[in-house]
């Protein structure tokens, strides 16, 4: 087949609204997990995401079970997950790396075996791990607008703080920050931006999804602020393009979009360049 008939091909697949639906949500979703990764990296709460995400596969196995739709139990058991291990990082003194590392892998152990239990998910379970963006609906972009509004918003109106927490917080304190307050809410935002992601990404690829852009993002930016667009933007163009390459070659969406997002930070990588963020 020549390159002009599969062009016409995968033009005539995103004329489809299955298709439409899919590229909306993949830059909705991108947007958000590079707006938030630029703060989640600087934090070093990476595998913050990755609990995050394996948590929710907890919830779904528990909602499933307790005869509840996925989507509607998937997003609350996200953030209560998320303000439980918050209270355990701030009230233990367990290495932050220790306690997260039992969360990923009794989430995941506990979830799996739960979703054993439903005969209709036995066979897709491989699609909640690696994700299936094709089965947006307009419900679930509807949320993602109003969550990346409200993650907008939020960095918007609390942009020094942010940075100021994210960069030193000590000096935050003294200024006046309410840091209880801004780590919650950033990491319910957190957590909502993980479970709506699940869908397109899948749990175990999830992760790297909110920390690739932002990595790639820090190697290309001079500002704070410049950063912070520059990963939301990587998240989004690598949605596209990944969501193209999966269409043009039949690839699974989810890891194609990583894969991508992997091809641009090693392509920053390559651009001699190593600076100190500032506001």
């Amino acid at each position: 087949m020549t390159i002009e008939a599969e062009l016409t091909r995968v033009t005539e697949l995103f004329q489809l609204p299955f298709m439409q639906r899919a590229l909306i949500g993949g830059v909705l979703t991108g947007l958000m997990g590079g707006l938030l990764g630029s703060f989640t990296i600087l934090r070093q709460l990476s595998i913050f995401s990755e609990a995050l995400g394996e948590s929710a596969l907890l919830g779904i196995g528990i909602g499933l079970l307790l005869g509840f739709e996925p989507s509607w139990s998937l997003l609350p058991f996200a953030v209560v997950f998320a303000l439980i291990v918050a209270y355990f990082l701030e009230h233990t003194n367990l290495w932050t790396d220790a306690l997260l590392q039992i969360v990923c892998s009794s989430s995941l152990a506990l979830g799996i075996i739960l979703l054993s239990f439903r005969d209709e998910y036995r066979g897709g379970i491989d699609r909640l791990l690696f994700g299936d963006i094709l089965a947006a609906r307009t419900p679930d972009l509807i949320f993602s607008a109003i969550l990346l509004a409200a993650c907008a918003g939020f960095v918007g109106l609390t942009l020094r703080s942010q940075i100021l927490l994210t960069l030193h917080e000590p000096m935050a304190i003294a200024r006046g920050v309410n840091v209880s307050a801004q780590r919650t809410a950033f990491i319910v935002l957190l957590a909502l931006v993980v479970g709506i992601s699940i869908k397109a990404i899948g749990v175990l690829l999830i992760s790297a999804f909110v920390v690739i852009p932002a990595c790639a993002a820090r190697l290309l930016s001079r500002q704070f602020t410049h950063y912070i667009l520059i990963s939301a933007g990587l998240g989004a163009f690598s949605a596209v393009i990944g969501m193209l390459l999966s269409a043009l070659f039949d690839l699974p969406s989810g890891p194609s979009i990583v894969t991508v997002q992997l091809g641009i930070f090693l392509l920053a990588a390559l651009i001699p360049s190593t600076r100190v963020l500032a506001p």
